[in-house]
């Protein structure tokens, strides 16, 4: 099921004095984070008077905080980007839409592995946690031959894994 908000990241500080606030992006980069004009508030949108990256997080002023102490109230929350201010390339997704999925064989459709629950984001590759029936949490490289269709539609996810993956 897609969601019409997508996280954008956490306000973890503020910065300075004059109601800049230090986002830490749930994203690929900082750089994504600070091209938007408009973000999401508690369900509300809020233009984006400015956003820089810097280093790791990003530095983003929002218009209505001037002051350090409105920027304050800000800390903890979480910032939203609509789902269509963004378009993704042909076979990437937004991890929000991943969550969730069942995880079958390719094989064999009957065969269910289990929920997708997590994506870490290694560098080399994503890796899916499967959470199977038994509790426990397996862990797939997000590589083409590993994951053979995503099908968000059905809510479902194809795998083969590779020899030995699942093996305890």
């Amino acid at each position: 099921m897609e969601k019409d908000l997508l996280e954008l990241g956490k306000v973890v500080a503020i910065h300075a004095l004059k109601g800049e606030i230090r986002l830490q992006p749930w994203c690929d980069t900082p750089d994504f984070a600070a091209g938007f004009k408009k973000v999401y508030l508690d369900g509300r949108p809020v233009k984006v008077r400015s956003a820089r990256p810097h280093k790791n997080i990003v530095i983003m002023h929002l218009w209505g905080i001037d002051t350090a102490e409105a920027a304050q109230t800000l800390v903890n929350k979480v910032l939203y980007i609509s789902r269509d201010q963004v378009s993704l390339p042909e076979g990437s997704y937004f991890i929000a839409d991943l969550i969730g999925l069942k995880v079958v064989d390719a094989d064999d459709e009957n065969r269910v592995y289990g929920t997708l629950t997590e994506v870490s984001q290694t560098g080399a590759n994503d890796v899916y946690h499967i959470r199977f029936a038994d509790g426990k949490t397996r862990y797939i490289p997000a590589i083409p031959q590993v994951v053979i269709q995503t099908d968000l539609q059905n809510g479902m996810m194809k795998i083969r894994p590779l020899e030995g993956l699942f093996d305890d």
